[in-house]
């Protein structure tokens, strides 16, 4: 058993940013820990498609304190970012503790928390949970999908376009992720279909600061209300990259409407209309990471979290950073900072209340 004053579950974008601006106050492994899932460091980086690369990526956005690498457009993601992440918990010397898998977080009679993981308890004052979504892909559930002859695969199982050569390939999905699929899969597939649940919303010129700042307030005021935050997509729309008007042109874009069911052989609407697929590649996002939350009773009636800037409104000890507006790269940096300066406040009074207690 071991006992801090914070604990950090995650060392993606926004674990290492709280840990970063946690070290100016509190020593590693005593005063602070890191404790992460992942078998390496990068957070979800690591685990993303061989194809991503700086070129297509969704914007790249630097932890405090360290520039990011900028490579060659081609050059893969993933590896140059994993790296990136190992650098910098080397330089700011975060000692993060892997692999860890954290259980449960429960609340203890002297309002401390103890963190249960797979290596052993920690006992800590504050809480900063960065997990992410990666580890928690959406798979929804339609009429006859267990029946499927063909492949169904998720984005975080996806790894490039190869494996779809000569095949009939579906992407569900309105997203990033799922359009940058149907572009690397298309001129390789036998052929391709785009199925989105809305009709997207395409966004044209820069995404500038007053749209930043108006994407964050609707997802703001969702967490607030206690409800689950949206994709990012519904808030800021589709960019119109050269590469997506180019597809729109051409037709590869050319948006169907949800099926209603799944047959063996491929995906059925009411209205009549069937097309004949060999895979169903779903695109359809992620959910947060929270299990281990659970016996802390965190969640609302309307499954989410009502949430106060990073804190959690009914527990000041628990911070979600990574979560709702925190969920992007430049948010989770500005997360983790607004984060540390609220813990530092908490535990500085409950020391102030603890020495008055014992005097």
């Amino acid at each position: 058993m071991h006992e801090v004053e914070v604990v950090v579950i995650g060392a993606g974008q926004a674990g290492l940013s709280a840990a970063h601006f946690l070290r100016r106050h509190f020593e590693p492994e005593t005063g602070f820990v890191v404790l992460d899932h992942a078998p390496h460091a990068g957070g979800a980086w690591q685990f993303r498609w061989p194809t991503l690369t700086f070129a297509t990526v969704n914007g790249v956005y630097r932890l405090p304190g360290m520039s990011v690498p900028e490579p060659e457009p081609s050059t893969p993601v993933a590896g140059v970012l994993s790296d990136y992440f190992a650098d910098y918990e080397r330089a700011f010397d975060l000692r993060v503790q892997r692999p860890v898998s954290v259980r449960s977080v429960r609340s203890l009679p002297d309002k401390r928390l103890e963190v249960d993981t797979d290596q052993g308890t920690w006992i800590t004052g504050a809480l900063i949970n960065a997990t992410g979504t990666w580890e928690r892909p959406f798979w929804p559930r339609y009429a006859g999908q267990e029946t499927f002859a063909g492949r169904q695969l998720h984005t975080a199982q996806y790894r490039g376009p190869g494996e779809f050569e000569g095949r009939r390939v579906a992407v569900v999905g309105g997203g990033i992720s799922g359009i940058q699929h149907l572009l690397e899969i298309d001129p390789i597939a036998a052929s391709t279909h785009w199925i989105t649940r809305r009709e997207p919303q395409w966004r044209s010129g820069d995404f500038n600061p007053d749209r930043g700042r108006e994407a964050v307030a609707m997802v703001e005021d969702r967490v607030r209300r206690g409800l689950r935050p949206q994709s990012v997509i519904s808030v800021t729309g589709v960019p119109l990259t050269p590469a997506i008007r180019a597809a729109r042109e051409t037709g590869v874009l050319d948006r169907l409407p949800m099926f209603d069911r799944i047959t063996p052989e491929g995906l059925h609407w009411d209205d009549g209309r069937f097309i004949p697929v060999d895979v169903i590649l779903w695109a359809t996002g992620f959910r947060a990471s929270l299990d281990h939350l659970a016996p802390l009773r965190l969640r609302g009636p309307g499954g989410g979290i009502v949430m106060d800037g990073t804190r959690v409104a009914a527990d000041p000890r628990v911070h979600l950073v990574g979560y709702g507006p925190s969920a992007s790269t430049v948010g989770a940096n500005r997360a983790g900072r607004a984060a540390v300066r609220e813990i530092r406040e908490l535990l500085g009074a409950g020391t102030t209340a603890r020495a008055a207690a014992r005097g």
